[in-house]
């Protein structure tokens, strides 16, 4: 599960925008800081330091030799110092409390001598140390209120990291109208043009991809069109020619021409089916259809006499669909297993089945069947495979291309798959009230 979404992370524009400006960020935190500080050493050696040094000193004389500890206090009192005083004989403080905190903290016992600075070493011995003292009473409320302030600043960070990929994903959200908009077109949906956010450079680009769509969509409408009407203007001599072939005599040659003019015809046929389909669902006329009378129809028809298992559920519902569409696409599917079922001694098989919210219609033979590779062109149009199905064994490419176009109209989906022995074609339709 997390895979997954780490792969989507690393993927993502806005993330990586994000990580972009977090760095840049970084860097510019990091040459101020070190900048600024190299500006400040500079300044404390040329001018603070001197200054502070010579203040010191005359703190320490104020104090005297030997430190006076209340001199000491009246300073620490009159101004916001913290002053120590270590020596052979006096030990001194004006917050002992928190020079012990401290001497723990830096692995010292209590009145050793301090690292702090500035510190002045007296003649006598006695070491003053000066340090700017809290300004709170309580000895735990400045480690309690840096402690909040770090975590307020890292949750400040956190939520400006936050806002910043928001701002970014808001920028970038055009994107995602442009995705699903290449996809609709891809598919062959024209009917909804991606939506422009704002008028900037996405804004452009999905102005441009409309505009070419609607270029492609023309070009095809166009050859739609032009496919119908050489389709429509066919038919008519074609029907002359048949008829004037069914007056000449009974012999092979009849035959023979009078097959082509069939398998012209319904080649024909499948073409202007196929692309009064190209409108989907538009072009249904949908009923309450029982499938399973469908498939029995068709075996007492159209098959009557040929080997073909069944395994019916009885239970199915009836479903809103195109009976003559459906019928059509169930006798391309078994036309094409008893076609290509080879030698086998095993009938082609037709089962109906419920899975959760779809009912399932298979067909499989048991021939040859197709290469991998094979398989996912099955469906497109006027395609052939080589071998075991070639031209000889009848057809032209358009069944199971128009097959898939009627499953796709219905909201289903047609798959086909390698039974071993044999090719298995898997229509899935989903269930819903007629």
């Amino acid at each position: 599960m997390m895979k997954p979404r780490l792969r989507r992370w690393r993927r993502s524009l806005g993330a990586r925008l994000t990580g972009l400006f977090l760095l840049f960020a970084f860097a510019v935190v990091v040459t101020f800081v070190g900048g600024t500080q190299s500006a400040l050493r500079s300044g404390w050696q040329g001018y603070a330091r001197p200054l502070v040094a010579d203040y010191v000193d005359r703190l320490a004389a104020e104090i005297g030799t030997p430190p006076d500890p209340e001199r000491a206090r009246a300073l620490s009192e009159r101004l916001p110092l913290r002053i120590r005083i270590d020596g052979p004989s006096v030990h001194w403080s004006s917050d002992p409390r928190r020079d012990a905190r401290d001497d723990e903290r830096r692995g010292r016992p209590h009145g050793s001598a301090s690292d702090w600075r500035p510190t002045r070493v007296l003649a006598d011995g006695h070491r003053l140390t000066f340090g700017l003292a809290s300004l709170a009473h309580d000895d735990d409320a400045p480690d309690e209120r840096q402690r909040l302030i770090g975590w307020a600043t890292l949750a400040i960070l956190l939520a400006l990291t936050a806002l910043a990929y928001h701002g970014v994903r808001r920028l970038l959200r055009p994107l995602d109208d442009i995705r699903a908009g290449a996809l609709r077109y891809g598919a062959g949906d024209f009917s909804q043009p991606i939506r422009p956010r704002r008028n900037d450079e996405l804004g452009d680009l999905a102005a441009q991809i409309n505009r070419m769509a609607d270029g492609l969509h023309g070009m095809l409408d166009a050859k739609r069109q032009l496919l119908l009407a050489i389709s429509h203007e066919l038919r008519s001599p074609l029907t002359r020619a048949r008829l004037n072939a069914e007056l000449v005599e009974d012999s092979a040659a009849r035959d023979a021409l009078l097959h082509d003019l069939g398998e012209m015809r319904d080649l024909i046929t499948d073409l202007l089916e196929s692309e009064r389909l190209a409108a989907g669902h538009a072009a249904l006329h949908t009923e309450a259809v029982d499938v399973n009378a469908l498939v029995r129809e068709l075996l007492d028809g159209t098959f009557k006499g040929r080997a073909i298992t069944t395994t019916l559920d009885a239970s199915l519902p009836p479903l809103a669909l195109d009976a003559a569409r459906i019928r059509l696409l169930l006798r391309n599917l078994l036309d094409n297993a008893l076609r290509h079922g080879g030698t086998a001694a095993t009938a082609p098989h037709i089962g109906t089945a419920r899975d959760g919210d779809e009912l399932l219609v298979t067909v499989r033979d048991h021939g040859p069947g197709v290469s991998e590779t094979e398989l996912a062109h099955l469906t497109e149009a006027f395609y052939r495979t080589d071998g075991a199905r070639n031209r000889s064994t009848g057809g032209v490419g358009l069944g199971l291309h128009l097959s898939s176009l009627i499953a796709l109209a219905h909201g289903g989906r047609l798959t086909l798959r390698s039974a071993q022995p044999g090719l298995e074609a898997e229509l899935a339709l989903p269930i819903s009230s007629p």
